[in-house]
């Protein structure tokens, strides 16, 4: 094999979010401003800056403004400012709109844009390279680097042209080394490297278990007579039972475009549960049902979110490096939105990597990123809004009535922290102990299948590559999950990935992997009952194309 060649910058940034492409901006813009030079590089695995990125998305723009001042002369793509809010509790055939004047401030979205956080993320980072960062989009960064007193040196990006038998093909390609002072990881949410440094470093001594929802979304063209500007719904309730953690948005874009998803928590306990099915239910419902008529959908997507809140956010920091964005958890799950707490923390992590450079310093820990986190209005929202997950745990209604107390009478300052008791891979209930749910079919025209679903979202990968999902032991998807869950595996996944299939007479159950339908949503590393499924990052360029998401 060829050996790997080498390059040298002061930061290098994993993944071309808004985290990390903010970090890079503001290191720039610090660099301009102060009359010096620093050298800035951000690799992304997808096959274009905003490819893989998936967000609700309602955003708030303080963090943007601070980044540029003058984003609206720039032309950021924030053109549809939220005209206003619908709060509904569903049951299964009704929807009860909740007064707005009883909604907490964090479901209150006047001053906040409904927006594309891909097309966003595209146009930060034209910004970026027009400062002089070097993006690389296709190159997925695959191996963390260290020095020889432990700290991070980089990351390598992977081998392209690897076949399945992990042997070099013909269109083989040895990765680079991309070595600097400091490394940001800003993958969002369950990096796979941010995992790793999180195990060597102990990032998570004395903090709760992060906890996760995924998130399931759809962009749709709905009829003009049916669309307006800005309007943010939001639901509770229905298809999902009280207990169960979970909820709906639906937010009118420009131009008749609709985004419409819907988000499960990952602690739910039915292994007959599909996350999937349940945003199909959704669709149906008398009160949503009547926006998509006749209507045209036009993509799909799903990805984990960290919903797990201050108290489960690991240390930011270690020798040579710092987590950014969701790849730290730094997103507040009440008021549904993590653009504005990425791009704050990624400008940040770069104040504070900038000066370390500018100081002659390299490979220490940036010890003022996280201060300047803990004194920063970012730390401030996070703090009143700590209690929302622990509270929403307690089911629908209590919780509802909780986290209200919490915020409307007591602002959020209340002079508890509620703690998470359970990672989300710890709280399955055995197939014995659960009801099986039956889920109708779909009807191909509000609600349809995974695998219409998956073309839609542009999803391929080079088919001669080593399986990215990777299993610790092969037994234990049937010995285990199999015989315990009834392989919720097959649930779970929002892309069809895993199935169980078995010889014509029904013997001889197997877990058959279809990687080439992966969507990178890394809910299967985060919800598998033994955590015997390990998401690795495969071939650069790979996964989904999401277009306007």
């Amino acid at each position: 094999m060829t050996q790997r060649e080498a390059m040298e910058y002061d930061v290098v940034i994993v993944g071309a979010g808004p985290a990390g492409l903010a970090a890079a901006i503001r290191l720039k813009q610090l660099a301009a401003e102060r009359g010096n030079e620093i050298s800035v590089c951000v690799i992304e695995k997808g096959s274009e800056v905003g490819a893989h990125i998936l967000s609700g998305a309602v955003m708030d723009p303080r963090a943007l403004t601070e980044l540029f001042a003058n984003w609206r002369e720039l032309n950021a793509p924030l053109n549809a400012p939220v005209s206003e809010d619908r709060f509904m509790v569903l049951s299964e055939r009704s929807a009860f709109r909740v007064p707005n004047f009883l909604l907490p401030r964090c479901f209150q979205n006047h001053g906040n844009y409904v927006i594309s956080l891909g097309n966003v993320c595209r146009w930060l980072g034209q910004q970026a390279e027009s400062l002089g960062v070097e993006i690389f989009p296709g190159f997925a960064a695959v191996e963390v680097l260290y020095r020889d007193d432990g700290s991070v040196r980089g990351v390598a990006t992977g081998d392209l042209g690897i076949g399945k038998d992990g042997k070099p093909t013909q269109a083989y390609q040895p990765g680079m080394e991309l070595h600097a002072k400091y490394t940001f990881f800003a993958e969002g949410c369950r990096g796979h490297l941010g995992k790793q440094l999180q195990e060597r470093f102990r990032l998570r001594d004395g903090v709760g278990p992060q906890v996760y929802g995924i998130g399931l979304k759809e962009l749709w063209e709905i009829k003009p007579e049916k669309h307006q500007t800005g309007l943010v719904i939001h639901t509770a309730g229905w298809p999902l039972d009280s207990s169960t953690y979970g909820g709906s948005f639906l937010y009118h874009m420009e131009n008749n475009l609709v985004a419409i998803g819907y988000v499960v928590g990952l602690a739910y306990t039915n292994p007959y549960l599909s996350p999937y099915e349940e945003f199909q239910r959704y669709k149906t419902h008398p009160a949503i049902r009547p926006f998509l008529e006749r209507g045209k959908r036009i993509a799909y997507g799903a990805r984990a979110i960290a919903a797990g809140g201050l108290q489960s956010l690991p240390k930011l920091i270690f020798p040579g490096g710092c987590l950014i964005g969701d790849d730290a958890g730094l997103l507040n799950a009440s008021r549904i939105k993590g653009s504005h707490c990425a791009i704050k923390s990624g400008m940040l992590a770069a104040e504070a990597a900038f000066e370390a450079v500018q100081a002659g310093r390299t490979s220490d820990e940036l010890a003022a990123y996280p201060e300047s986190f803990r004194s920063s209005w970012l730390y401030d929202e996070l703090h009143r809004a700590r209690n929302f997950k622990p509270w929403m745990a307690k089911g629908l209604y209590t919780g509802s009535l909780m986290f209200g107390i919490d915020q409307i009478v007591l602002g959020g300052r209340a002079p508890w922290t509620l703690r998470h008791r359970h990672a989300d891979h710890e709280t399955l209930k055995k197939k014995t102990e659960a009801t099986p749910l039956e889920y109708p079919k779909p009807d191909g025209v509000i609600s349809f299948d995974r695998n219409s679903s998956v073309y839609l979202s542009g999803t391929n990968h080079e088919e001669n590559q080593p399986v990215h999902l990777t299993l610790k032991d092969a037994a234990v998807p049937v010995k285990i999950n199999l015989e315990l869950y009834d392989a919720p595996e097959q649930r779970y996944c929002p892309a069809g990935v895993y199935e169980i299939v078995r010889d014509a007479d029904g013997a001889n159950p197997r877990l058959q992997i279809n990687a080439q339908n992966c969507v990178h949503c890394k809910t299967c590393d985060i919800k598998d009952p033994t955590q015997n499924i390990v998401w690795v990052t495969p071939e650069g360029g790979g996964g989904p194309n999401y277009p306007n998401m």
